[in-house]
């Protein structure tokens, strides 16, 4: 691992590890070929996005109506057993931890002063699109981390896009399917990334229309929900590439420390892995626990965990647990573990203000997390921890506020109203209170 020390190192080197957004993931030439693609997909509908699947994913869908998924693809999708068995499972636990969510959120109300009461009505949105990146590999835990939370929320019309599986005849991965029809989405459309995701927020003869687009991707498929904000459709905070930290001290295990740092430094070689520890001769051990885990690990991974780890991580030695806390309210990360349990670990819980997640403990490694825990795996990257939440129920509820005043009410707050109107120049305002006739 690249090793530092927080403590020496100057405010220019902390700015390269804390210091990360969208310019770090797309580059100008890609954004100018993707903003050329959404305006494409505005213009021509249905033949820019077949195009564009043709020419990016190689796959020719051949008519617009091959766009759709059809039922009874969805019906014949099949995976092994023991898959579909640990699809019901992770379901099940995501579906349980939203509705907990969703519970706390209910309608309510309050008398604010004699005569009135202001509350809020909480709704959810018309309707939504989830985007689960594939083509090249399966990812049917992306499609129920999104697609749960909107089916829990109550979303009207939920769909779901997927690029068709590579060098074939544009079949889409059953796992996915099977996912839908667990939840009883039928709406689901097969197209490349960005090109579908200009075609889910302009609507196309073939694809409806939505509101609001999340989902993790590629830089391309980041810009291209970015850029559909232009064009007033809602979406989350940057999924950008797989970043997690992990704190650990004497207490904890090296050997386990070292297997679970790995769990989300296989990702990529733009991933961005940290340990953070507070003792020397731990961070010393669990480096040769590492570099044997490494040699066990196919190329690809492996590859990308000496990235992870190596130029774009490593280790940052601490003087302190409080030391420690600092670091990840800096850098925000997507994932954080806390690699050990006890009092100790619920002090740095209070002391940490911007993370995705907090696993605690050694028994709570981040693949837990991201498969079947519950809590959401669709989080913030790019410091976005900072100012935005990972995606559960929340994401497809809206809030609308309701009051309600009888004449003594208003009469009590006429002052209040016509003074400020009066201050702001809304003469309207104030008229429709001092001319207002008595009842």
């Amino acid at each position: 691992m690249r090793r530092l020390h927080w403590a020496s190192a100057g405010n220019d080197v902390r700015r390269t590890i804390t210091d990360r957004g969208l310019h770090d993931i797309v580059d100008d030439s890609l954004r100018r070929d993707v903003v050329a693609l959404v305006d494409d997909v505005q213009k021509r509908g249905d033949d820019a996005v077949l195009e564009a699947t043709r020419r990016f994913d190689g796959i020719d869908l051949g008519s617009a109506e091959r766009l759709r998924v059809s039922d009874a693809e969805i019906a014949a999708a099949r995976v092994e057993p023991a898959l579909d068995a640990a699809l019901a499972d992770a379901i099940d636990h995501v579906q349980r931890f939203n509705e907990a969510v969703l519970a706390r959120h209910g309608d309510w109300s309050m008398t604010i002063e004699p005569g009135a009461t202001v509350g809020e009505k909480v709704s959810a949105i018309d309707s939504v699109g989830l985007f689960v990146p594939g083509g090249k590999a399966s990812y049917p835990s992306v499609a129920y981390q999104l697609a749960v939370p909107a089916v829990v929320a109550g979303v009207g019309r939920i769909s779901l896009l997927v690029p068709p599986l590579p060098n074939g005849d544009g079949a889409v991965d059953p796992a996915v399917l099977v996912v839908a029809r667990m939840l009883g989405i039928t709406d689901v459309f097969r197209a490349n990334g960005p090109a579908g995701i200009a075609a889910l927020g302009f609507g196309t003869r073939s694809i409806p229309a939505v509101r609001k687009i999340v989902g993790p991707g590629s830089p391309a498929v980041t810009i291209a929900q970015v850029e559909m904000q232009r064009h007033g459709i809602a979406t989350m905070m940057v999924l950008g590439p797989t970043e997690s930290m992990l704190i650990a001290s004497r207490e904890s295990d090296p050997r386990r420390a070292a297997l679970d740092l790995l769990i989300e430094a296989e990702h990529g070689e733009d991933s961005t892995v940290f340990l953070v520890c507070d003792d020397a001769p731990t961070i010393d051990a669990i480096d040769a626990h590492l570099a044997r885990f490494m040699g066990e690990m196919p190329e690809i991974r492996r590859a990308a965990a000496h990235a992870s780890l190596g130029r774009n991580g490593g280790a940052i030695l601490v003087d302190s647990l409080a030391g420690a806390a600092a670091v990840a309210n800096d850098f925000a990360p997507e994932h954080l573990q806390i690699a050990f349990d006890g009092a100790r670990a619920d002090e740095l819980i209070a002391a940490i203000h911007h993370a995705g997640e907090i696993l605690v403990g050694q028994d709570t490694p981040f693949s837990a997390a991201n498969f079947v825990l519950g809590c959401p795996a669709s989080l913030p990257t790019s410091g976005f921890a900072k100012v935005s939440s990972g995606i559960t129920v929340d994401a497809f509820l809206k809030r609308t506020a309701i009051a309600r005043a009888d004449a003594t009410a208003l009469a009590r707050m006429s002052p209040t109203i016509t003074t400020l109107a009066d201050h702001e120049g809304f003469h309207a305002h104030s008229m429709a209170l001092r001319r207002r006739p008595a009842k």
